[in-house]
Parts: structure tokens; C-alpha cells; sequence
């Protein structure tokens, strides 16, 4: 079953693409990397899906290539019931080698029952491997930002310490997002340095640049970064 779907995706290889993918990821070797274009295998996911192929290549782990890890990953994204999708999550998760994996997979079910998914978010916090951690924040910053919104989610995030850029940059960025969807409780963690030195420069970095920040809120943050 797998090599029929790998050699679908090599017929669509583009080397350029697969030139220019490898430098954004040096967590995975140029050699492991076809060069399918997202769109195209967006496409693919939704032609296999709910079919006999799909179901053999989600049970096929691991993969050899990026491109049938991010098949893999759109494929549980499909998956519409929530129990069979977090199984197929947890499943996946070990293999996860890069950030744009982790963060291809945000599973539609998800955003349907997000209090059901609290108790495995929390499991993959306190996980040691980098791209459970950074998939957990993810999904926090997806799902958990609005209605189903908390507090204590931000105070979850503040704690975590690592070594790992792809995991502090992924803190960063969802508290960044926090400012622009719940500023009053999100912006007393810059005012006090509860981030650590780098994830609180690279936060405002990016609300700074983002459209969802007020230019009066703007220049609050930059008279932060001292």
C-alpha cells in the first residue's frame, strides 16, 4: 500500500520545491524529501480518504519520506470521530520529526469537542519529546484561545522551560497570538518577565508584527523589550 502512494508522490515531484522545503527544515535530511507541494497533498488526503489505501498506509508507521508524514497528518485531520482521531494522534506523534508536520495536523473534530481533548493536551505538555510538547501548545493556541478559553492554559505555557528552539519559538508564538485574542490576561506575563529572556523577546517580535495588534498596543509591547 505504501509504495503505491510513494510512487504517486514522486510522480509529482517538484525538485525546486524539494530544494527550497530542506533548507526551512534541517531536522530532516534533503534525501527524505520528495517535493510535493502542501495544496497537492492536501488534495491527495481528501481523494484517499475513508478509502482501503488510507487506512493501510495510517497503520504503515514509520515513513520514510516528509511528504507521507504530512499525508499522514492530513489524513487524521479527516478523521471525524474524536476518540479514533486522538488514538490516531497519539499514535502518530512519536514519529514527528520537524515543525511542519507537527504543525500540519489540526484535526476538524478537535475544534468540535475541545473540553474532551484537555486531559491528552496536558499529557503532551509534560511529554519529553520536542514536537508532542510543541503540537500540545499548538493546539492550545488553535482551539483554546476563545470560547473555550482559561487562564490557567496561559500560566501552563509560562512554565515550561526548554532547551528546544522549535518548542520556545512555539510558546512564543502562541503568546503572541494570546495578546491579540485575550490581551488583558496574557500581557501581565511581558509586564512581569514571566517568559523566559528569549520567548518573551521573540513574542513581542511577533505580536509586533502581527495585523491583530493595535498600534497602541504596539508601542506598549516595544517598551517592553528592554
Amino acid at each position: 500500500m505504501s509504495e503505491e502512494i510513494r510512487k504517486r508522490l514522486f510522480s509529482l515531484q517538484d525538485i525546486g520545491y524539494r530544494d527550497f522545503s530542506a533548507a526551512l527544515m534541517p531536522t530532516v535530511p534533503k534525501d527524505r524529501v520528495i517535493g510535493v507541494r502542501t495544496p497537492v497533498l492536501r488534495k491527495l488526503a481528501k481523494e484517499w480518504n475513508n478509502t482501503a489505501l488510507a487506512e493501510a498506509f495510517l497503520r504503515e508507521l514509520p515513513h520514510t519520506y516528509y511528504e507521507e508524514n504530512n499525508l499522514h497528518a492530513f489524513l487524521i485531520g479527516q478523521i471525524k470521530d474524536f476518540s479514533a482521531c486522538l488514538a490516531e494522534v497519539e499514535r502518530f506523534l512519536p514519529y514527528v520529526d520537524n515543525w511542519a508536520t507537527c504543525d500540519s495536523m489540526r484535526p476538524a473534530v478537535f475544534k468540535k469537542m475541545p473540553k474532551k481533548l484537555c486531559p491528552a493536551v496536558r499529557c503532551w505538555l509534560a511529554s519529553d519529546r520536542v514536537y508532542t510538547v510543541r503540537f500540545a501548545l499548538g493546539v492550545r493556541m488553535a482551539y483554546f484561545l476563545e470560547g473555550e478559553f482559561d487562564p490557567v492554559y496561559l500560566e501552563e505555557a509560562a512554565t515550561l522551560r526548554s532547551e528546544e528552539y522549535y518548542v520556545n519559538m512555539m510558546i512564543a508564538w502562541y503568546f503572541a497570538t494570546a495578546l491579540a485574542k485575550q490581551w488583558a490576561a496574557a500581557i501581565p506575563y511581558l509586564e512581569k518577565r514571566r517568559l523566559s529572556p528569549w520567548v518573551h523577546a521573540k513574542t513581542i517580535q511577533k505580536a509586533v508584527e502581527s495585523f491583530r495588534i493595535t498600534p497602541e498596543q504596539k508601542a506598549y509591547l516595544k517598551s517592553l523589550r528592554a
